[in-house]
């Protein structure tokens, strides 16, 4: 195997790693290190509506940078003198959009809206992914937990 071969194959090693710690749990029931030991107002109330929406991924940079990496590392590999200079250029710019595109998709994700009727009678929307083995219905009576502009859904006991 050539040494080419070997930086591109470790560059999308390290890409792979890097996109995996992206992907963020939205589920009812994960919490993130902020959200720990903060007070949350807590409202009842029935779902009323449910459709699955699909939640943009994330375009942190990672994916465009290890893109360009690999794209700029792939291109200094053809031609030489001013083709080989052009050629990298290309191929880290063409790698970076790739990237970009990939580290986007990698990172989306289908959730659902809730439209849940709280007990005063007003009417609230929650996007969350459904957990496994906890699957939301309408009818469900549910708490809807808020805090600051984040809100999540949650099976009353």
């Amino acid at each position: 195997m050539n040494p080419g071969k070997n930086i591109l194959i470790s560059v999308f090693a390290v890409f792979t790693l890097l996109l995996s710690g992206c992907m963020t749990d939205l589920t009812g029931s994960n919490y993130d290190r902020l959200e720990a030991r903060s007070m949350q107002t807590v409202q009842f109330g029935e779902i009323v509506e449910i459709e699955l929406v699909r939640v943009d991924g994330t375009q942190s940079g990672v994916g465009a940078l290890t893109g360009a990496a690999v794209g700029g590392i792939g291109g200094s590999t053809i031609g030489g003198g001013k083709g080989k200079s052009l050629a990298t250029i290309a191929g880290a710019v063409a790698g970076g959009v790739l990237g970009n595109y990939a580290e986007r998709k990698a990172t989306e994700t289908m959730a659902i809206n809730m439209t849940v009727q709280l007990e005063n009678g007003s009417y609230i929307s929650v996007v969350q992914q459904e957990e496994p083995g906890n699957s939301y219905r309408v009818g469900d009576r549910v708490k809807v937990l808020s805090q600051g502009s984040s809100s999540r859904v949650v099976h009353t006991r």
